[in-house]
């Protein structure tokens, strides 16, 4: 069988790498081999036990990579094709999903499931390893334009789609004024978000300089 090294969980305050099955794409499935990928918060608090997941799990959320190979039902996508994947994968055909709510997909199904989207590093194996499998992987690849490198482009996976959902959640129009506290990764996406849907007037909340300096790039009216 053919092996590769991962990240798994193996207890609280234990991450260690580890020669795993490398995975085999389903229906609707991509294999795709990570080329970049971040250290999310998230995976902290995993570590530390503040967020419980099983043993023997792959951390994980925020991939950048090349599909390796693509199951039955896959379409658009091929060997070879640079792609990010979402930190949320859901299934894009669910009550939830069809109703604008894809982080509480119900998986197929006809209801609601809390951080039901959230799946890699959660309760399916993450992306810290050399290849990830990635369920539903219509909805949840996108191809990476020619020009741009893995480090221009692995923010959109988690961190930068966070950030501008803030503004979209909050219905931010022309003409507004906003007010993002706390000016970290997420925060600062956050701020350029409420830029770019309209906002007249952002304002950033910090006590770190350098935070709110780059705050002031990201919409110059914050400070």
């Amino acid at each position: 069988m053919s092996m590769m090294r991962a990240a798994v969980f193996e207890k609280q305050g234990t991450i260690k790498l580890r020669e795993v099955p490398k995975p085999k794409p389903g229906v609707g499935e991509a294999l795709i081999r990570v080329t970049l990928t971040t250290i999310c918060g998230t995976d902290v608090h995993i570590l530390r036990g503040e967020y419980p997941v099983r043993a023997g799990l792959i951390v994980g959320h925020e991939p950048v990579g090349v599909v390796e190979d693509v199951g039955p039902g896959v379409v658009g996508y091929e060997r070879g094709d640079r792609v990010i994947v979402g930190a949320i994968t859901p299934c894009g055909q669910c009550r939830a999903c069809l109703s604008g709510s894809p982080s509480q997909c119900g998986h197929m199904g006809d209801g609601y499931e809390a951080i039901g989207g959230w799946r890699f590093g959660n309760t399916i194996n993450g992306c810290q390893a050399e290849f990830v499998l990635v369920p539903n992987a219509q909805a949840n690849l996108a191809k990476i334009p020619d020009g741009l490198r893995d480090e221009d482009v692995v923010l959109c996976t988690d961190i930068m789609s966070t950030g501008f959902s803030a503004s979209e959640r909050a219905g931010v129009r022309l003409g507004d004024a906003v007010a993002v506290f706390a000016q970290g990764p997420i925060g600062l996406c956050a701020t350029a978000g409420a830029k770019m849907s309209g906002a007249s007037l952002v304002i950033g909340i910090d006590r770190v300089p350098a935070r709110l300096e780059m705050a002031k790039r990201m919409a110059p009216t914050s400070f």
